[in-house]
């Protein structure tokens, strides 16, 4: 009676999780990286867009880098968010235009440092994560300047 209850298949559990253990590890690994490249590529924009905006009133660049990498400091200071310093460039400051574009470099998990460097794909060692953003101060539908809105509000 014993016997019979007993399955034949003991240890079967174990079997599999020593085979599907190791491959929801690498699905993991693998949809990880793009994640938090993807994070940190968003608090870049918002970053750059944000400091594009400040840039066009501000005059004083070093406000603006600074502006830029309190923005940045959201990232926490793991090599796979970022690893390194921020190079950040400020283009046409106080001009109708301002361009922000922020360089940022993050270290890829070792499979996919190794997919890297079998494509042959340059500096294997890390990512470059480059964010543009082009910000205009006035709309260009919006004619005149403020002298010229002020005398049209005085004469009404």
């Amino acid at each position: 009676m014993f016997l019979n209850s007993c399955s034949t298949e003991v240890g079967q559990a174990s079997v599999e999780a020593a085979f599907l253990i190791p491959i929801f590890s690498l699905a993991l690994s693998l949809l990880l990286q793009p994640l938090c490249l993807l994070y940190t590529k968003t608090v870049m924009w918002n970053a750059a867009a944000e400091t594009a905006r400040l840039a066009e009133t501000n005059d004083s660049s070093e406000d603006c880098t600074e502006f830029a990498k309190r923005r940045l400091a959201a990232l926490p200071e793991l090599p796979l968010f970022h690893e390194g310093e921020w190079e950040i460039e400020i283009d046409g400051a106080q001009e109708q235009q301002v361009t922000v574009t922020i360089t940022g470099y993050a270290k890829p998990l070792p499979f996919l440092g190794l997919v890297a460097a079998m494509q042959n794909a340059g500096d294997t060692d890390r990512f470059e994560l480059k964010t543009q953003v082009t910000e205009q101060l006035r709309p260009e539908w919006l004619e005149g300047d403020y002298a010229e809105w002020i005398e049209a509000w005085d004469d009404v």
